[in-house]
């Protein structure tokens, strides 16, 4: 037999986290349209932690770490995402980390936040959602061992 195979033990309990039939399968869906580079990068991740990359928009193939509890996005220098682009406001939104779930809120901007083509005040990330910034559009990607954890739950 080639490709993959199992090891098992026959000490201690199972450690290991296990997906859904249908989870993993909505996983393979939303990881087929990235690199391979960029899935090493997702698989990653630590738990309560997360990555949007810019799939349109000056700078696509950027990627960008959620690790705090606000993350910044704008056009001013200080902002912990800098846009440079005149469709997005210096201030135009934010990241907040809730234990391993994100939102994103739109600050007043003047040309909004979309979440998956609807422009939003406020929206709960899902792992492949896309947050529309100006002319950037980010997709969002979860930790993945969070993933199968709530997968398992």
């Amino acid at each position: 037999m080639t490709g993959a195979h199992s090891v098992l033990s026959s000490g201690g309990p199972d450690t290991t986290l296990g997906f859904s039939r249908e989870a993993a399968a909505q996983l393979a869906a939303i990881d087929a349209g990235i690199s391979a580079e960029e899935q090493e990068a997702i698989a990653a991740l630590p738990t309560g932690s997360a990555l949007l990359i810019a799939r349109r928009g000056p700078g696509a193939g950027s990627r960008f770490l959620l690790d705090t509890d606000v993350t910044t996005v704008g056009r001013h220098p200080n902002a912990d995402i800098f846009l440079d682009d005149v469709t997005v406001s210096r201030k135009h939104a934010e990241f907040h980390r809730h234990g391993t779930a994100f939102e994103v809120r739109d600050l007043t901007s003047l040309n909004g936040t979309y979440f998956d083509g609807v422009r939003i005040d406020t929206a709960l990330l899902s792992d492949g959602a896309e947050v529309q910034v100006g002319k950037f559009r980010l997709t969002f990607y979860a930790s993945r061992h969070d993933l199968a954890v709530q997968a398992s739950e």
